[in-house]
């Protein structure tokens, strides 16, 4: 199994590629790790060297299928973590992230798997990301569009949003703009690329920022 700090690279690696369907760049996982260009492309020259990872100098980065089953199994680990945390213990969606991330590298398979049947094998996270199932496959995902490209007058469900930022998912609890919510787009606005929303009733103005990282079904 590799350490901890291979894990959460082969892991963000997963995640660019997933969402881009391309190799991934050094400056990416660089970002998203918070470490440095330089320690990125060392420890690329080593994953790529213990056969997890392609690697070619200013080519990106791209998962073979023994990095891929690694990095599934750390999400799947993660994620049926976040909502055992909500589920059992109670905690709130904003705050299972960190905790994941300290959990997600220190548990057994046998502990894992328990979690997984206590929770009557869940295929999706409290954000609404797919959890890894135990023989490799990915729930799939409804189709959705960030809700930055969503239509004036037309009505959405709010199917997953970016857990990384505990502030983004405070800031969402406080609007009431939670998983599973049905919304309604009043206006775009073209000043700052700002929307406003029908939310309970009461129509609110979220910012481009929040509308990039909120990804929602037509109704």
């Amino acid at each position: 199994m590799p350490s901890i700090s291979k894990e959460d690279y082969l892991k963000s690696i997963y995640k660019f590629q997933n969402e881009n369907g391309d190799s991934v760049s050094t400056a990416d996982i660089a970002a998203d790790l918070d470490v440095s260009n330089a320690a990125t492309s060392d420890m690329a020259k080593k994953l790529a060297a213990q056969g997890f990872i392609k690697y070619e100098k200013y080519k990106g980065l791209k998962l073979t299928g023994k990095g891929e089953k690694i990095a599934l199994n750390i999400l799947r680990r993660h994620r049926l973590w976040e909502l055992f945390l909500i589920k059992v213990l109670g905690l709130s969606w904003s705050e299972v992230h960190r905790e994941a991330e300290n959990l997600e590298h220190n548990t057994s398979e046998f502990l894992i798997d328990k979690i997984d049947e206590l929770l009557n094998f869940p295929e999706f996270d409290p954000h609404g990301s797919p959890i890894p199932q135990k023989n490799g496959e990915v729930p799939k995902l409804p189709d959705m569009i960030p809700l930055s490209k969503a239509v004036e007058g037309k009505r959405y469900q709010i199917k997953n949003v970016h857990d990384e930022s505990e502030d983004l998912i405070n800031y969402l609890t406080k609007l009431n703009l939670v998983l599973n919510k049905k919304i309604k787009i009043i206006e775009k606005l073209n000043f700052d690329n700002s929307m406003i929303i029908e939310n309970d009733g009461e129509n609110i103005t979220v910012s481009e920022k929040l509308t990039n990282s909120v990804f929602v079904t037509k109704i």
